[in-house]
């Protein structure tokens, strides 16, 4: 019970400690790409792409800023918060779609009614690649030992990380939608070929990664300035406190979370 109550309080500092934007754009892009994910974009023998990873870019440069500032672990508990987020959103979209009316909303009702085994192939995607990111950004980071909140370590962990991730990502979600749900579901005509899948997966994480090499100068600006400005740090003050109640079987410090 006190380890679910600590874990709690976690996430509420955490919440509050990251800059609501970059939150509002995380969630958003997870919560768009999951809808342009029900369109394909490029079908051709070889190569196939869905239109979710014209937006997924930004949910992995999010990412690498709350690694960079917050770790790893932080990263990963606001990928399941923008996963549950996203998962409250299907449900409001789904009950929207089959509310009968006399209008014809069939377009409405085919995008934003969604289909269970994309959400669940875009959820397991995501996560898994979301795990890998994280990790890999913060484990390459660490090898810069001279300077590792440098330019060079922050692109660097930023490129690595972003085109394995969105590998990943793409590679699951296509296997999972496309080779296993659709032709079940949507019929043999929907299905891909492994190398269309292969192929989305390359195609997609180096597209990504041109989105990433992009804007990342962003990203690691806004980083610097929240250095500078100290935001994260009643978060590491809180992580700090409550690690020094864990070892002295002390009760959490819920007053930190005191407005």
């Amino acid at each position: 019970m006190q380890k679910i109550k600590s874990w709690i309080l976690d996430m509420r500092m955490l919440l509050r400690s990251i800059p609501s934007p970059v939150v509002a754009f995380f969630i958003l892009s997870v919560v768009v790409m999951n809808l342009l994910a029900n369109k394909t974009v490029v079908n051709l023998a070889w190569l196939a792409l869905d239109g979710g990873f014209f937006v997924s870019w930004l949910a992995f440069l999010t990412m690498d800023m709350i690694v960079r500032r917050y770790g790893p672990v932080a990263a990963n508990k606001i990928n399941v918060f923008a996963i549950l987020t996203n998962l409250f959103a299907s449900l409001i979209f789904f009950l929207i779609a089959i509310i009968p009316t006399e209008d014809d909303y069939t377009g409405f009702n085919t995008i934003f009614g969604g289909t269970w085994f994309i959400l669940l192939s875009s959820t397991i995607a995501f996560l898994l690649s979301g795990i890998v990111n994280n990790f890999l950004n913060w484990g390459i980071g660490q090898t810069f030992k001279k300077n590792p909140d440098g330019r060079l370590a922050f692109f660097t962990r930023s490129y690595v990380s972003t085109f394995i991730g969105q590998f990943v990502d793409n590679l699951v979600f296509a296997l999972l939608t496309f080779m296993v749900f659709a032709p079940i579901f949507w019929g043999p005509e929907s299905a891909w070929t492994f190398l269309q899948c292969l192929m989305a997966a390359i195609t997609g994480a180096v597209a990504e990664l041109l989105a990433e090499v992009i804007f990342s100068p962003i990203g690691y600006h806004v980083c610097k300035r929240w250095e500078r400005d100290g935001v994260g740090n009643d978060y590491f003050a809180f992580r700090e406190s409550l690690k020094n109640n864990n070892s002295n079987n002390n009760s959490t410090p819920a007053q930190t979370l005191e407005a």
